[in-house]
């Protein structure tokens, strides 16, 4: 309960156990939902509506329109169907008339009705035999708190918690809307509102919560997305101007320096090699640190490109930096890196978990003194007394695989070094404006030349004798090949194929008369560095592997993998494991055995089999998974959005870029009185997750 002595600031941080229909039971509840006080309640948007614009009664129901119908459960029966099939049907009375609800396969709906009850159900009518039916209908469970649907036509749907109700809630949130509504301050200045055509704060939480119409519901839902995406895209292009005030090495690639590093190279850069250089040296060449996104399919030559700039890093006497999430990919980079480094005089280091305590002090005591110039490792990278006596560049590779403070911090570990990020999950626009909105982005579209297909098949059961054949034939042509499997070991819980069992089976089997190995990242890093170099060496024909592979390995006389329980994978991350077979100058062969389990998984087989290019897979991607599911904002140290959802509101997402970028434009640092409030809201949002330095 309010008092009129009591602050804005105190009525919005009232605990939810002193607001009226709460008390301590209920507040617990609430709590269950991160509810803790007034202003989260009036934050906690409805995930849905139930739209009552259309109330009929049954004997005015049409065929084939979505409808909603009042009524009382009368009674209902659970059915089998057949082995594992089952039909649930709820017959609804109202007055003198009925309808049919049914459900097919959902055996659990059963507990939640109850003969007496009063359901509002929503969806298609149909005719079947003199009766009406609605099949899988949206149903809400009316109660004497509920008003009725003609003083509220769009009803708001909230997530819940066992013991507590829709029109509870509702009931909560109605009242915090008529006691500390009014106590919430609009970070957006009045003309900027009316500039972008979007509803003052107040009127949007009335709105949002109880929507009036479908116009005032959507003005509402698009007033706090695009506050929302505004939000992250201002604290995105503060970021950029933070960075562009930091001083950074001047590293310019000369026609002498830009020689002599292309002559380390035994072929001609491609086209889009050349163009990422080009955008990469120029940043270098600048006062102010580099912070660029470099993106490219699987195979596209992404390496070259940043041993170009590591290269021009140590020309102008300076360290570089790689970090690589697994030490798989580490040694597959310092190989790559000896290989170009054999006729120059630059000196490398690896620097790994896997060092034993002698080699790793006297990596550091190397990396300390500047005698190695090129430090390539895993997060061992990032260990406090690790010391760089002169660090130019920081690259990270599959930067998807670190957060952002794990970035951060090696970026902390010299005065201000150029940033250089690499990705082989080409990424989304929408993504790109988000997640990597302070970054730069070049990207690599070409293939170097010679680069052969890949040749993709979902295969069925039946099929596994044939395939297993075709395995065999290449492999005694001298090829080799890859075997991926899911899990590590058999597990209970989840009904997959497990490394072990799949090496087995095919040591004892299909391929009993060629030569097998396991690796999983639960080997130690000597087992895991031992079986690669014998793969590499190609005395292992073929390697059982779980998705440890999926970046970095590279041989090229591996053509050939098979995926089990493919299912289970997810899009990105099978094109990352086919792009282990695209490395030499045979096609690859590619086989995924697979049972799609639901629509979702039948699609992403579908596309990876259709399509190579990894730029229109991640799109494909991003769509049946959504973009938390694809990157994780998580795991980049972002808050999560609350509303906004950058694919569904891509459009927004462009308006409110656009917003944001002339905001900074005006207002570079946002000091200016008509966006102090904004900018609070910007770095209490984001200021840590960013590292936007003061609160100011």
């Amino acid at each position: 309960m309010s008092s009129p002595s009591q602050s804005a600031a105190e009525l919005l941080t009232t605990p939810v156990q002193f607001l009226r229909g709460v008390g301590p039971q209920r507040a617990e509840l609430l709590q269950r939902l991160g509810l803790h006080t007034s202003r989260d309640l009036l934050f906690d948007f409805p995930r849905d509506y139930q739209d009552l614009t259309d109330m009929r009664s049954i004997a005015t129901l049409e065929e084939d329109k979505f409808l909603s119908v009042q009524g009382v459960i009368d009674e209902f029966e659970l059915r089998n169907a057949g082995v594992g099939r089952s039909i649930l049907g709820v017959l609804v009375r109202q007055g003198q008339h009925y309808l049919r609800a049914m459900w097919f396969n959902q055996s659990y709906m059963r507990e939640r009705f109850v003969v007496g009850q009063e359901v509002l159900l929503s969806g298609k009518a149909m005719l079947r035999g003199g009766r009406w039916e609605m099949h899988h209908p949206r149903v809400q469970w009316i109660e004497p708190s509920d008003e009725p649907a003609s003083q509220a036509p769009w009803l708001p749907i909230y997530g819940l918690t066992e013991g507590l109700s829709q029109g509870q809630l509702r009931s909560i949130i109605r009242g915090v809307l008529e006691t500390c509504a009014g106590a919430v301050d609009d970070v957006l200045p009045p003309e900027f509102l009316v500039e972008q055509q979007l509803p003052p704060i107040q009127q949007a939480l009335e709105q949002i919560h109880f929507p009036p119409d479908r116009p005032g519901m959507e003005a509402a839902r698009r007033r706090f997305i695009f506050q929302e995406l505004l939000v992250l895209q201002l604290a995105l292009a503060l970021k950029r101007q933070q960075q562009r005030h930091t001083p950074a090495a001047v590293l310019e690639a000369s026609a002498r320096i830009d020689a002599r590093i292309r002559r380390l190279f035994a072929f001609e850069f491609t086209a889009g090699q050349n163009q990422a250089i080009a955008e990469m040296a120029a940043d270098m060449a600048r006062p102010v640190p580099m912070n660029r996104l470099l993106q490219g399919d699987v195979g596209s030559g992404k390496t070259v490109v940043a041993l170009y700039a590591m290269l021009l890093a140590v020309a102008h006497g300076y360290q570089a930096a790689l970090m690589a999430p697994t030490e798989v990919l580490a040694r597959q980079h310092a190989r790559t890196l000896g290989k170009v480094l054999a006729a120059s005089q630059v000196r490398s280091t690896l620097l790994t978990g896997g060092l034993t305590a002698r080699e790793r002090q006297a990596a550091f005591a190397a990396v300390a003194s500047g005698e190695a110039q090129v430090v390539i490792g895993t997060q061992a990278i990032l260990a406090d007394e690790l010391k760089f006596a002169r660090l130019g560049l920081v690259v990270i590779d599959e930067q998807h695989k670190f957060g952002v403070r794990q970035r951060a911090s090696l970026k902390q570990a010299a005065a201000s070094p150029h940033y250089l990020v690499m990705t082989a999950t080409p990424i989304p626009r929408t993504l790109t404006m988000t997640l990597f909105g302070d970054l730069d982005v070049s990207t690599i579209r070409d293939n170097p030349p010679g680069r052969q297909p890949v040749h993709t098949y979902w295969a069925k059961p039946d099929q596994r004798a044939k395939w297993w054949e075709f395995f065999r034939r290449k492999l005694r042509e001298g090829q080799q090949g890859y075997v991926i499997a899911p899990l590590v070991d058999e597990s209970e819980q989840i009904a997959a194929a497990s490394l072990k069992q799949v090496y087995e089976s095919l040591a004892n089997g299909e391929l009993e008369a060629f030569r097998l190995a396991m690796i999983h990242g639960q080997m130690s890093a000597a087992e895991k560095t031992s079986v690669m170099d014998a793969f590499h060496a190609g005395t292992i024909q073929v390697l059982v592997a779980t998705s440890v592979v999926e970046v970095g390995v590279d041989v090229p006389n591996a053509t050939l993998m098979a995926i089990e329980d493919g299912q289970r994978f997810g899009l990105a991350q099978l094109h990352q494991l086919r792009g282990r077979i695209t490395r030499g100058i045979h096609p690859g062969f590619c086989c995924v055995f697979a049972e799609a389990g639901n629509d979702e998984a039948a699609q992403r087989l579908t596309a990876f089999v259709e399509s190579n290019d990894g730029f229109k897979l991640s799109e494909t991607d991003a769509q049946l998974r959504g973009p938390g599911d694809l990157l994780g904002t998580r795991q980049h140290g972002l808050p999560p959005l609350r509303i906004a959802d950058i694919f569904r509101d891509a459009a927004v997402l462009e308006e409110a870029r656009r917003a944001a970028q002339a905001m900074i434009a005006a207002d570079p640092d946002l000091r200016g009185a008509q966006f102090a409030k904004l900018r609070r809201m910007v770095f209490v949002r984001y200021g840590a997750a960013l590292d936007l330095g003061d609160v100011g």
